[in-house]
This record gives structure tokens, sequence and C-alpha cells, in this order.
């Protein structure tokens, strides 16, 4: 960044306006006790659109006693952030013109000769009348409508060093041309138009009425493949189910899916759905039953109390001390069997519940003593017998 200094030529002094003043202080009550010094870049800022768009020094320490702070500070905001003004601007339109690689790329220096031919050879100096002045910025954050310029709170985008030109004249002749692209697109769509997403039928409503119809026509097939594998008559002799058609696999799968259709459309509620609506609940079910599987198969099992109203002396297993058993039981696990039946994903399960004890099954081969002392044999301690390694 360039050394930035104060221009020679300076008022004499600065004032608020009542109004801004009014503003001020409100902008510095929101400010916790002592912290009033936060306000300075607001009130630098306002202090510069009251000015004509530039910052004089004057009005730099006009903030400072504002806010109680030493001058030299003010001065550090002012010259370090390129936002404020330090020399006069044109008075209809100072243009900061983006000179970061994608603009460069897409011809912004042919807009900076514009302005060295329009307005000054020299950036930050006013044109002849005091109208017009410009700059070279950084990136203005439009990459992707480059080459852009920035004049006041706006952006023109997408221009050709004509185009440009019209910009000028409109600032010019009072009558500023509409911000935004230049060339008539929306936003930062495709130059040449739409190129994704085209078909009409996603926007008329045939999507929808077709995976409604796909729908129906599952519920069809799973209600025929019902029948179908059903004994028709009461008495459900064998005669009438071996006289019953061959079941169809297309039917078989619409069997399968009549779960969901039925859980789909509880979940909507009975309610008219679009299709992102339907996918997004047939995602979220299909998630919710992949979740419940995979929890199926990592959980050991568990009972809700004692087979027989009384559990196993689960202390019995080396390393299982009498507060561990409680624990193993509050859990739901009262038998050696239970135990000796873990998988490595049951094992994980476990110890994800009780922290701490990452590896002692493992590491003290409670599975191997479950399983003997399922078998019937017994330790000769109460603390059971250690496991050889």
């Amino acid at each position: 960044m360039a050394v930035r200094r104060v221009n020679p030529d300076q008022p004499a002094e600065f004032a608020f306006s009542a109004e801004n003043l009014a503003w001020a202080q409100e902008t510095i009550a929101k400010y916790p006790s002592g912290k009033q010094a936060s306000a300075i870049i607001p009130l630098l800022w306002r202090a510069q659109e009251q000015s004509g768009g530039w910052l004089p020094e004057p009005a730099i320490r006009a903030v400072c006693d504002l806010l109680g702070m030493a001058h030299i500070r003010g001065m550090e905001v002012a010259t370090f952030y390129t936002m404020f003004q330090l020399s006069p601007v044109g008075t209809k339109a100072h243009v900061q013109v983006c000179g970061t690689t994608p603009c460069m790329l897409r011809g912004s220096r042919d807009l900076i000769s514009v302005c060295q031919h329009r307005i000054h050879e020299h950036p930050h100096t006013p044109n002849s009348d005091g109208t017009l002045s410009w700059e070279e910025v950084e990136c203005i954050g439009v990459c992707a409508n480059a080459p852009v310029v920035q004049i006041g709170k706006d952006t023109y985008e997408d221009l050709t060093a004509e185009q440009f030109e019209k910009v000028l004249d409109g600032f010019i002749a009072g009558k500023p041309l509409k911000p935004g692209s230049q060339t008539g697109r929306t936003a930062s769509c495709p130059a040449g138009g739409p190129t994704s997403l085209t078909d009409q039928s996603l926007y008329d409503g045939s999507t929808i009425d077709a995976w409604r119809k796909r729908f129906e026509e599952t519920s069809e097939a799973t209600d025929h493949a019902q029948e179908a594998t059903s004994p028709s008559s009461p008495a459900g002799s064998s005669a009438t189910a071996a006289a019953a058609p061959a079941v169809h696999p297309a039917a078989l799968a619409a069997i399968a899916n009549a779960g969901l259709v039925k859980e789909l459309e509880a979940r909507g509620g009975g309610k008219a759905m679009s299709a992102g609506e339907l996918d997004k609940i047939k995602a979220d079910m299909l998630r919710d039953r992949a979740i419940a599987a995979a929890q199926a198969a990592q959980d050991p099992e568990l009972l809700s109390e004692p087979r027989g109203s009384k559990g196993d002396d689960l202390s019995l297993i080396w390393g299982v001390a009498d507060k561990m058993a409680e624990k193993l039981n509050s859990i739901g696990v009262w038998h050696f069997d239970q135990i000796a039946k873990w998988t490595p994903a049951n094992v994980a399960w476990f110890e994800s519940r009780l922290d701490g004890f990452k590896g002692r099954v493992t590491r003290e081969k409670w599975i191997e003593q479950a399983e003997k002392l399922a078998s019937g044999w017994r330790p000769d301690s109460k603390a059971g017998e250690r496991p050889k390694d």
C-alpha cells in the first residue's frame, strides 16, 4: 500500500452539523463506558460524507476530540484504511477502478486509460471543473463480473471502455446509469444465458405430478402383490394357495417399498408436497432407517431385568469389581453369557458409554472369562482368576 498523506490544502475548521452530531452521540452511546474510541470508523465515515466525499484533517481532530482520543490515533486510522479519502474528490463522482488480477485480465487497464483521458493523468486529482476524480483500488469483490468500478456505494460491472464512457457521461449529466452489470445479465448469471436447469418441466409442475404418479403406482402394485400372496378365501386352504399365481419380482419389490410409501405419507402429514420436499423426506427417512439398523448391529443384548429374577455374580470376572458389576447391571448386562457373545462392535458400544474404561474388556479378557463362567466353571477366588497373557 502506498504512503498516504493528508492533502496540503486544508479547511480552517470542521464541525458536525446538528443532525450528524446527534447521530454521532447516539452511535457513541452504543459502546460500553471507556470503549467509545471503537466508534471512530463510523464517525470518520460520517465526517467524510459531510465533507463532500473526502476527510479533511480538521475533521479527524474533531472526531478525536469527540471520542476523547489523541489526535495521532485518529490519524493512524484515517491513513491506514483506504476507504478514507485524504484529498478532495470529484463533486459528482469519485471512480474507484479495481486493478486486481481478474479485472486486469478482463480489461481494467482500458478503464484506467479512460480515467486518465477523461479525468486526470494522475489518480486522486480531480478534473478541471472538480466534478470527477479517480483511483485504482484492490479487489472490490465482484470478480465474476470483471472488470468493475465502484462509484460511491454502487458497482458498475462487465465494463468495456465504451460502456465506461457512458457511465461517466451519466454522472456528469446528473443521470447515473443503473448500477450492476452493464451487459444486461442478472447478478453473476452466465453471460450467454442459463446453461443448466433449463428444462421448463422443472418449473411447470409436471415433475411433481410424475413423482406423485410413481408413488401411486407403487401403492397399487403393493396391493395387487398382497392379494396375490394371501389366501382369498376365509378357509385359506392349501388348494387355494397352490392355485395362486407366482409373484413377479417387481411385485415383491413393491411390497418391500410399501412401508416406504406409507412412512412418506405419514411424515408428509398428508399434504401436497413438491418434488424437493419429497426428496428431503425420503432422504431423512432412509437415513433414520440406516442409523437404526447400524445401531441394532452394534448394540449388545441388554435385559431390563435378570432372567429368573437373579443375575450372575459378574464380579467373578477378573477386573470387574462390585462397582463395575453395578454399572453393567444398570445398562442391562446381568449374565455371563451376555458378555460371552459380545462382538468387537458390542465392545466399542459398551466402552463408549463408560468413560475411562477403553481397552479394558480386551486387555482383561472379559469375553474369554465370561465364556468359561457361562459353562459352569468357577474360580477359586471371589475376585476371579487373572487371565494368563
